[in-house]
């Protein structure tokens, strides 16, 4: 027997090289986040189309564009602790089942009521995925890599908003309309269920906790690892409770981190939400406004790859900090700059830059502060809350909007989210956080 000296495995791939088969995973990860950004950035480039096709006010179009966030929110909290319990490939697998259900069920929408059920559903599995694929990412990286591997996990979103704009403007082009982009969403989610039950690994340190050793010996065989000689602790109890990210180790840090990324995500969901419909509304084509938002997207890549990299030597926190800072003042821009479609598309780039870099480094901090156990509940959780701020932005702007607020208004106001998130980072310390003392100061 054992004398519990071995490797377990959890240091099984913390201090192993990164194989490609870890890659590998990493890249699954990244491709499922771009069909999130792809997914959720649908009903944005077809807003326009909605909008003129059933006579819609601003009012109206903020609440479409704001359902499928309702949903994530919700679905992050509801199911991240499911992620925790049943394991991350299976809440992946379901996740996607109702993503590409909702999708197909919004291109044959008959009235705007059905479209927002449809896109409530939507939204349910797109915030059950987040949590996941955000375990499995620090889960399946070596303590070298990690922040690199979260970051890169990360940058998935804009890559796929990106293409998902090249792609709607080759589909208005050829005579397609808003429901075409819907059923295009709904045809590539259904691709991705295959590739993830036949292709992705759970993470050894979840089958060890859930499974056991043995179980997680196979998964650390797939990865090309070292099998682990000892369990990596006590089985855990059968679920986490959500009072569990409230202790008095992690209270500090969970609320610190949850209102900061509600803050932020006001802020750059207000951008992201409205752009298509603000460069619509100045007289340019849907392919227009749909190829400006794909700008944001593309600097949202730049960025969080940027950040990545930044994190492999400087600190997460201050990265972070400094990102949120460059959010508002872009975002904050937007209304005080000539209303011209390059400078608003400069603008936006620089939104999309900043913006994405702060979510990735959010999503760093909640690795950073969440213990393995509870992970995905913690995620969940703070993704969930957060994403409050996604839902009310639209809303919010919708209402600003009717009210006859004209966009320097309306863009300073939401823009203010993501430099009082920046104020809220800096009082994070390293002090709270359980794992990794120190890292996030």
């Amino acid at each position: 027997m054992s004398d519990g000296s071995g490797p377990n495995p959890r240091t099984a791939v913390d201090l192993s090289p990164m194989g490609w088969r870890q890659w590998f995973a990493i890249g699954i990860t990244t491709a499922l986040n771009a069909l999130d950004g792809i997914d959720v950035l649908s009903v944005s480039y077809a807003a326009p189309g909605i909008a003129r096709d059933w006579s819609l006010g601003p009012a109206t179009i903020g609440w479409i564009l704001s359902m499928e966030l309702l949903g994530m929110a919700l679905g992050s909290i509801v199911l991240g602790g499911v992620a925790d319990r049943l394991g991350r490939r299976t809440t992946i697998l379901a996740s996607l089942v109702i993503m590409a259900v909702g999708m197909l069920g919004a291109s044959h929408a008959a009235g705007v009521n059905e479209l927002l059920s449809w896109r409530l559903l939507t939204g349910l599995g797109i915030g059950g995925m987040l949590p996941a694929i955000n375990a499995v990412a620090s889960e399946l990286a070596n303590n070298r890599w990690r922040n690199l591997a979260m970051s890169l996990m990360v940058i998935g979103y804009p890559l796929g908003g990106a293409l998902g704009g090249l792609a709607v403007q080759r589909l208005y082009a050829s005579g397609g309309t808003w429901r075409t982009v819907f059923e295009a969403g709904a045809l590539l989610t259904v691709i991705f269920v295959p590739i993830v039950a036949l292709l992705l690994v759970e993470p050894p340190a979840w089958l060890d906790k859930r499974k056991g050793l043995a179980a997680a010996n196979r998964a650390l065989h797939r990865l090309g690892l070292p099998a682990a000689e000892t369990p990596s602790g006590p089985a855990e109890v059968r679920q986490v409770p959500l009072v569990a990210i409230f202790s008095p180790e992690l209270r500090a840090a969970t609320l610190t981190v949850t209102a900061a990324y509600f803050l932020h995500v006001t802020s750059f969901y207000f951008m992201i939400k409205w752009t298509p419909k603000i460069i619509a509304g100045l007289g340019y084509l849907p392919a227009q406004a749909a190829q400006t938002l794909a700008l944001a997207n593309v600097g949202g890549a730049l960025g969080g790859t940027l950040l990545g990299l930044l994190a492999l030597r400087f600190s997460v926190k201050r990265l972070t900090t400094l990102t949120l800072v460059g959010t508002f003042c872009a975002v904050g821009a937007m209304g005080l700059v000539p209303v011209r479609l390059d400078t608003l598309g400069a603008l936006v780039f620089a939104a999309g830059f900043f913006g994405n870099a702060g979510i990735g480094g959010l999503y760093l901090l909640f690795a950073d502060v969440f213990p393995t156990p509870m992970r995905g509940t913690g995620a969940g959780f703070a993704i969930g809350v957060g994403r409050g701020g996604a839902v009310i932005a639209p809303v919010l702007a919708g209402y600003l909007f009717s009210a006859g607020l004209n966009l320097s208004w309306v863009a300073l106001a939401l823009g203010t989210g993501s430099i009082l998130a920046a104020l809220l980072l800096a009082n994070l310390r390293g002090a709270n956080n359980p794992i990794q003392q120190g890292t996030i100061a």
